[in-house]
């Protein structure tokens, strides 16, 4: 049974490394087009980017080295500065999917169906946060809705 629970863990770790280098790719060529050198090692976009979005560089640097995902507060900063929708970054992370997070036109689905929007509270479920986490993800979360969302 060990091993099989060890294949199960090394299984989900190897699915969160592909979905990190993915992100993390796809993060790279945005930065690249918007003119941020990343590419020498003298070049300063990791710091440019860090500074932009007021993260720490830190944060920047182990997203780019594929080592870790960045936090919620820190994707939304640097979906800011690419000009990106946090959206797009929440799903390319792997964090959420389309369906977690459906277009909507005043609570109706963008294809004229009758799905609700999903609420933080909910997101923060489906994403996995600690139950401990979940209000303070909501809270957070709110800032970014339209008001009476």
């Amino acid at each position: 049974m060990a091993s099989t629970s060890r294949a199960g863990t090394r299984a989900d770790q190897d699915r969160r490394a592909t979905g990190l280098g993915e992100f993390a790719g796809w993060i790279e060529e945005l930065l690249r087009a918007r003119g941020y050198d990343i590419d020498s090692p003298r070049g300063g976009g990791r710091s440019k980017l860090a500074d932009d979005a007021g993260v720490h560089r830190a944060a920047v640097s182990r997203l780019l080295q594929r080592q870790s995902m960045p936090d919620l507060e820190t994707m939304r900063r640097i979906a800011a500065v690419l000009g990106v929708p946090l959206r797009d970054m929440l799903i390319r992370s792997g964090r959420l999917t389309e369906e977690d997070l459906p277009l909507t036109d005043g609570g109706r689905s963008a294809d004229g169906g009758d799905q609700v929007r999903l609420s933080p509270e909910d997101a923060a479920r489906r994403m996995g946060v600690a139950p401990e986490l979940r209000e303070l993800f909501a809270k957070v979360a709110r800032q970014f809705l339209p008001e009476g969302a």
